[in-house]
């Protein structure tokens, strides 16, 4: 066969025309060409008829329109606790097909009580179902009908419209209570009773003002708590599903969906993983020990591990946790361990922790503790007994979850049952908690949000120590924000959850707010946590420095760890993982820049600490060797 001559070409030119898309051929096989055209093709290029409509399909698909949204449909489910939580699916309209795209599932809203009575758990039952109810509503009628058509990918028009929906359903909620709030005052003034005065409360809620007069002259009251809009997850699940949804027909990670979302679609060249807060134990406040103090007890692996070894490093203390607290009689109560060899030491005094053998809704074992010192102190043990050393191998974070324990009446919060300390007492308390065991490096929740100035004391005190981080101040993100600055105490950063009315827009303007002003942003499960593992992509794609999931028990959080590793792998394959750091921020009237990790973290040979606590607030002493009999953080 000469080059160049007739048979030659249309062979050139069948191999050029190979590889047409399979489905877009069969879908235009059916439609009949005009008898003229097909015999003009033929004569100019006598390809197989599969061929030919697979090239047309080629050239057609081109200008065809993007997948639109065509339908939402919302349903009622079971969250990770057995609770009723929304779950949201989308579906759109590809190539004049109608195809299911994904769903997502909400995490609910409100905090799991320890101790709760039977008419406070129902009422919450009944709010709660009232509210998915609702929310299952508002997603197959109005939020169906006022996305249809829309494209997954503009995420910013469907948050603007998903906002204004929600802003009418406020007003129309205010309108409503307005409306009840009028009818009430006026049958109290048509009934003219002494008792009238009680129907709105008022009276009523007078009385305990009374009983916290004098301690509302030394500390904040609380702030009344944000009601939740019943219906509001309708908002959070349809956003976060149509960014799912965005992600799929654009066929990339919803983490790097979330990125291109926050960086204007520039694609960053490489990303880093959040750093995971691995719950490992919880002090169950209502349990019969004292302390009330420590709800979760967090291990933190160092930047230098990867994912995958620093997990493995927390299931391996984690399985020694396990066995110091298997009840007394099968091994020896967990005492101190010498820092410095590995070996643990008999202090003489015997006060083994309550081992409940229960697995907490957080995912993580549950224990008894007396003092503030116990749950530190195993946690060394666990450490030393398979040869790694707080600090060094790895690192504590508690949280505190100080606005649980505070007594209005006494105006303190109680950390042990019956020992109470003023919100001065409490900065300085954790300043000698800090250094005495300076390997925790971040305290989450430590004081209630009201007390502003203890929080501005207490990061001048240890921000360059240790994050200080508000959780219970970042709950609703909505009352974050005022103008372009961040409605919360001075902090090293806070803990964003993705629930109620939260929308993927919300997220990134406020971490962009949040990187602007030099704070860490970390994700968290709420309390009541789903299987969808979206929150994983988000925190990725927002940047976020911690990740806080809880243990790694229970399979709607394990499953989140899972997608995280998954993730680790996927960005090493593409070679754009980059190795994260941990830098704590100097508070003080002068700006300084902040401090890498090993700036402020103590060296990995250490000496012991006297018997009296009475180093300086910003000295950094020594982890001990062996804790003296008789000291206590109380």
């Amino acid at each position: 066969m000469e080059p160049g001559g007739r048979r030659w070409q249309q062979q050139q030119q069948q191999r050029r025309l190979q590889g047409p898309r399979q489905e877009a051929a069969e879908y235009y096989r059916g439609h009949r060409v005009p008898q003229r055209m097909e015999e003009a093709l033929n004569t100019l290029f006598p390809l197989r008829p599969a061929d030919l409509y697979g090239e047309l399909a080629n050239y057609i698909c081109k200008f065809s329109k993007a997948p639109v949204i065509c339908k939402l449909v919302g349903r009622k489910v079971l969250d990770g606790v057995g609770q009723p939580t929304l779950e949201v699916e989308i579906y759109c309209t590809v190539k004049n097909y109608e195809k299911r795209i994904c769903s997502t599932v909400m995490s609910s809203h409100s905090q799991i009580p320890e101790n709760a009575s039977p008419d406070t758990t129902e009422a919450d039952e009944k709010e709660r179902n009232d509210s998915v109810n609702t929310a299952v509503e508002w997603v197959n009628e109005s939020l169906n009908t006022m996305l249809r058509d829309l494209e997954p990918t503009d995420q910013c028009k469907v948050d603007e419209m998903l906002g204004e929906y929600f802003t009418k359903k406020v007003e129309e909620k205010k309108e409503v209570q307005k409306q009840e709030e009028e009818a009430e005052a006026t049958l109290a003034l048509t009934s003219c009773t002494p008792s009238a005065t009680e129907l709105t409360g008022k009276k009523k809620a007078a009385k305990p003002g009374k009983k916290v007069a004098v301690a509302e002259r030394t500390i904040p009251p609380a702030e009344p708590v944000e009601s939740v809009l019943c219906g509001s997850l309708a908002i959070g699940g349809t956003s976060l599903a149509v960014a799912k949804a965005g992600a799929s027909v654009s066929r990339i990670p919803l983490y790097l969906h979330i990125a291109l979302l926050k960086h204007d679609q520039d694609s960053p060249e490489e990303m880093t993983l959040p750093l995971p807060m691995v719950t490992l134990l919880s002090c169950e406040k209502m349990s019969p020990a004292k302390l009330k103090l420590v709800k979760e007890v967090m291990l933190i692996p160092p930047v230098q591990l990867s994912l995958k070894q620093g997990i493995e490093r927390v299931l391996d203390i984690q399985k020694e946790m396990m066995r110091l607290l298997e009840p007394p009689g099968k091994v020896p109560s967990p005492q101190l361990a010498d820092s410095k060899k590995g070996r643990a030491h008999n202090t003489g005094k015997k006060a083994p922790l309550q081992a409940l053998k229960r697995i907490s809704h957080l995912g993580c074992l549950i224990t008894g503790c007396d003092n503030l010192e116990q749950p530190l102190l195993l946690m060394q043990t666990a450490c030393n007994n398979i040869g790694l050393e707080l600090g060094t191998d790895v690192y504590l974070a508690i949280n505190c979850a100080a606005h649980e324990l505070m007594d209005y009446v006494k105006g303190k919060y109680e950390i042990l049952s019956g020992t109470f300390k003023s919100p001065d007492e409490m900065v300085d308390m954790y300043v000698e908690l800090i250094n005495k065991f300076p390997f925790i490096i971040a305290l989450i929740d430590p004081l209630r949000k009201e007390d502003r100035q203890q929080w501005s004391n207490i990061c001048r005190a240890l921000g360059s120590k240790c994050y200080l981080i508000a959780e219970d101040a970042a709950t609703y993100i909505s009352k974050l924000k005022i103008d372009q600055n961040i409605n919360i105490p001075m902090c090293s950063g806070v803990v964003l959850k993705y629930i109620n009315q939260t929308k993927v827009s919300d997220l990134i303007e406020l971490t962009g707010l949040l990187d602007g002003q030099r704070h860490i942003t970390i994700l968290g499960s709420p309390d009541g946590e789903s299987s969808d593992d979206s929150l994983v992509d988000l925190a990725v794609g927002l940047g976020a420095r911690f990740i806080k999931l809880g243990g790694l028990s229970r399979g709607e959080r394990v499953t989140k760890y899972n997608r995280l590793l998954a993730i680790e792998e996927e960005l090493a394959k593409n070679r754009t993982l980059r190795e994260g750091n941990l830098e704590f921020i100097a508070f003080t009237e002068e700006s300084q820049p902040e401090k890498q990790l090993s700036d402020v973290l103590p060296p990995s040979k250490q000496d012991s600490l006297p018997p009296q606590l009475s180093q300086p607030a910003l000295q950094v002493p020594s982890l001990p060797a062996q804790l003296p009999e008789n000291s206590t953080l109380t």
